[in-house]
């Protein structure tokens, strides 16, 4: 097709969604490179993306134009060899085995503490907060450690284990606030050196390890924002390692993202520039995962969240930009913005959701009383 072919293609699909190509609105998309039309029809979204990275296109709203995208599934019309490649390798290649298993801690979270540092706030807590009763993203964060410390019904003198425990600020706050003792592994050695030194003095261990060699006694467990790279093929691995670890009147809290749509299905851009090797479960992934494992005492859903949440990191990044540009290009900003604006726009169209669930392993004697 001609290059004036594929941009009234593009003018016709955006025109659904209600954008408009160098129209007036915040919404709107500036093309300040006519090559654009012909790297998006050829690479969906991975090309999107990286035209994007590469200075051809703006939108002073850049979330609010990838929500109407959204809602308008104009993502259904960009399905290219790239998306059916990332999810062939998401659902037969098992991409989180072995030195795999380290690979995400490699790419993303070692990129650099004083990015993240500069992005979460207070806490470094690289996860949804609970704003139900939050106005900003500090009193959102502790409110969703609170949370899930009041989920477990953490006492003193407790076990606990963090599964992919970051930078260790949820097992810093269950120690700190309810005498627990824990365990934090992380895959990432960023993480780990700096975890021990946030927990130093408190009854906590942080290890470098894989969740698959764990064996060991535990009062509860939880994982926050990790179960994301595990991987369909390891399901139910993962909830094997999560039950042998557990003793019987304990309770476990997984706290992930979840999708709407059919599983494994991984998007191009974010697998390649964000998140190598992951993979957003569906909820019949993780029901069929956990049978005959768990009882469901709760699932929480407070997915809106995330849009807050992605919102508050945003503009945190965008006030550091001038500390971090001494370490980061240009082409960095404009990748990283990409990535928070198509999160928060997920979320805002309700695509993915934010879940809890609340697991024991035969079930709480009497019922589960769900705090909120």
């Amino acid at each position: 097709m001609s290059q004036d072919s594929l941009k009234q293609r593009a003018t016709q699909l955006l025109e659904h969604a209600g954008i408009h190509i160098d129209g007036p609105a915040p919404t709107d998309l500036r093309v300040h490179d006519e090559r654009l039309y012909a790297r998006v029809f050829a690479h969906g979204s991975l090309g999107l993306g990286e035209s994007y990275m590469d200075g051809w296109w703006d939108a002073d709203d850049l979330p609010g134009m990838f929500t109407r995208m959204l809602r308008a599934q104009l993502d259904d019309e960009l399905k290219t060899l790239d998306t059916l490649i990332a999810h062939l390798k998401a659902r037969f290649i098992n991409l989180q085995r072995g030195d795999h298993a380290f690979e995400i801690g490699r790419a993303h979270y070692d990129l650099g503490n004083d990015l993240f540092q500069a992005m979460l706030g207070k806490r470094l807590v690289y996860s949804c907060g609970y704003w139900a009763q939050a106005s900003q993203l500090d009193e959102a964060q502790v409110a969703k450690l609170d949370l899930i410390c009041r989920k477990l019904r953490l006492q003193p003198g407790q076990r606990v284990l963090d599964i992919g425990c970051g930078w260790g600020e949820a097992l810093k706050y269950a120690a700190e606030h309810y005498g627990v003792e824990g365990v934090g592994i992380t895959v990432s050695q960023e993480q780990a050196e700096f975890a021990r030194e946030l927990c130093a003095g408190l009854p906590v261990e942080i290890r470098l390890q894989d969740y698959r060699d764990l064996n060991e006694p535990f009062d509860a467990i939880f994982s926050v924002g990790m179960f994301e790279h595990v991987g369909p093929l390891n399901y139910r691995t993962y909830f094997e390692v999560a039950r042998r670890c557990l003793r019987e009147e304990g309770l476990f809290l997984l706290h992930t993202i979840g999708t709407n749509s059919s599983p494994s299905r991984p998007d191009p851009w974010i697998e390649k520039y964000i998140f190598p090797n992951s993979v957003i479960p569906a909820s019949s992934q993780v029901a069929e995962a956990l049978q005959g494992l768990f009882v469901v005492e709760d699932w929480h859903n407070f997915g809106a969240d995330y849009d807050l949440t992605l919102t508050a990191w945003r503009a945190n990044f965008d006030a550091a930009w001038p500390q971090l540009a001494v370490d980061y290009d240009e082409r960095f900003r404009r990748m990283w913005h990409f990535y928070l604006a198509v999160s928060a726009a997920v979320f805002r169209s309700r695509r993915d959701q934010l879940w809890q669930l609340t697991l024991s392993p035969r079930g709480v004697p009497g019922g589960y009383r769900v705090p909120r």
